[in-house]
């Protein structure tokens, strides 16, 4: 790929778009079926080039939402620096092609002030963010998680004002309760600004949104649902099919302890990838496909380190369809 001179996305990116972009919940928002996430490889440790690279197919192929929080890194606040610095170096003529979210709610900065969902935090957040990303406001902006000592409506008339100011287009929360986005969503609709979308964990591997009835609600009341961590940080990869690799996440340490990959674990993942073979499909593949599959998602949040492993995600969007007895 070409990164020299100005960046001209490709004439076809839209060319997949019966097949690629989901109505997101009863909005007038279209998202694609996969949405590029910033939590991982975009931060101020990482080559800016790949961050490029990578940004470029996305767009070239139609993946016009792009996904921060205030705290996405390391360290963090880097994400969003760095995506000022891909909207100044490439994106300025594009941004309103572009579907930018962010969000607040965990820890940022040190004090009483930096954490959680009070107005203060919520509101003041969001503006370092913008001044990050040198944008004049983000299409979405999320509670990134539930405050249970601020109280919801302090948190949500933030969000209303957030959009009364111009700072953000459309709202959404993140990891909140059945009983409080229920709240969340009487609340905003009462202040008229509609609750746009859920952003949970859901994978193969963690179905607790489809067991809590929160896909379900969001399905049943127009709200749209994006899942992170679709591919559960690389297990539901061929990753770790045979152990642990010394290069990997796990190894590391990190976000992934190596107690995760119980015997059990590994004997349903080596299932599952059985079962992605005889789909003609890799582990990643067939996880993808399997969350677009149901009913009411929006999207998932892909990250990528490299422009292949974004352009192998990709071939989800036009994976065969499941029968329940599948997974």
């Amino acid at each position: 790929m070409d990164l020299k001179g100005a960046y001209v996305p490709a004439e076809t990116r839209y060319d997949d778009g019966d097949s690629l972009y989901t109505r997101c919940g009863n909005s007038g928002i279209l998202l694609p079926k996969i949405s590029l996430g910033f939590w991982h490889n975009f931060g101020g440790v990482d080559s800016y080039e790949r961050a490029r690279a990578i940004t470029h197919y996305a767009l070239d192929h139609g993946i016009t939402h792009f996904d921060l929080a205030n705290n996405y890194g390391p360290p963090y606040g880097s994400a969003e620096e760095t995506v000022g610095r891909l909207i100044d170096d490439d994106f300025r003529p594009y941004r309103d092609e572009l579907f930018i979210s962010s969000k607040a709610g965990w820890d940022m900065w040190p004090g009483p002030y930096g954490n959680w969902g009070s107005r203060k935090y919520l509101m003041a957040s969001l503006d370092q963010s913008l001044k990050r990303m040198h944008l004049d406001y983000v299409d979405l902006f999320y509670s990134h998680r539930f405050d249970p000592e601020t109280p919801v409506e302090e948190t949500l008339q933030a969000l209303v004002d957030i959009v009364k100011q111009g700072k953000a287009l459309y709202v959404g929360i993140s990891r909140w309760p059945l009983e409080a986005t229920k709240k969340a969503k009487e609340y905003l609709q009462a202040h008229d600004v509609p609750l746009l979308i859920y952003q949970g964990r859901l994978n193969l591997l963690d179905r607790k949104p489809i067991e809590e009835g929160i896909l379900q609600y969001c399905a049943d009341n127009g709200i749209g649902f994006i899942s992170y961590s679709p591919l559960a940080q690389g297990l539901l990869t061929d990753r770790y099919l045979n152990g642990i690799p010394d290069d990997s996440r796990m190894a590391r340490n990190s976000s992934l302890g190596k107690d995760t990959l119980t015997p059990e674990l590994l004997a349903y993942l080596r299932k599952l990838n059985d079962t992605a073979s005889s789909r003609d499909e890799t582990l990643a593949e067939m996880a993808l496909a399997w969350l677009l599959h149901q009913k009411g998602m929006t999207s998932v949040l892909v990250g990528a380190s490299s422009v292949k492993q974004l352009e192998q995600n990709m071939k989800c969007v036009h994976a065969q369809p499941f029968t329940n007895e599948e997974v």
